[in-house]
């Protein structure tokens, strides 16, 4: 962990500090647990394997998708002619 130092204006301190009293935590473990909110945390590999495999097949079943084959081919096929006017 690192450590940081940040200014707040008076109003937000004692709006964190009644809080922190409430819920028997520190003003630091509030911010923390802002931050974490408004931006998110690092993902472990396991939590982002985990995410890629929930993911995997989802679109398995739509019907209004080419074939894959086909698809792909279309993604892949070169323009390159007709951008060069030679086609």
């Amino acid at each position: 962990m690192k450590r940081t130092q940040l200014y707040i204006d008076e109003g937000l301190f004692h709006r964190l500090s009644v809080l922190s009293r409430e819920k028997r935590t520190t003003i630091s473990d509030l911010v923390r647990r802002a931050i974490e909110k408004v931006y998110g945390r690092r993902r472990s590999s396991q939590e982002r394997l985990s995410a890629f495999q929930d993911a995997c097949g989802i679109w398995k079943d739509r019907t209004d998708l080419p074939p894959t084959q086909e698809y792909v081919r279309q993604l892949r096929k070169s323009t390159r002619m007709k951008r060069f006017g030679l086609e």
